[in-house]
């Protein structure tokens, strides 16, 4: 089980997604692809994030 836990508001980035939601990258990617999982926001040319809101209603979508 993961130590970490989601911040109450904001954003995190795709490391601290997977340690609370452990798929792989590459599960990760297809889903938001076939709408399965959130898209993430860019925060900059390189930099995309997902709101904490977000992944905190997938995770309650899959109890």
């Amino acid at each position: 089980m993961h130590n970490y836990t989601l911040p109450d508001t904001g954003f995190v980035r795709l490391p601290e997604v997977l340690k609370v939601f452990p798929v792989s990258k590459s599960t990760w990617w297809a889903g938001i692809k076939d709408g399965r999982f959130p898209k993430g926001v860019k925060l900059s040319e390189k930099i995309t994030a997902w709101r904490v809101e977000d992944i905190r209603a997938l995770i309650e979508s899959y109890k």
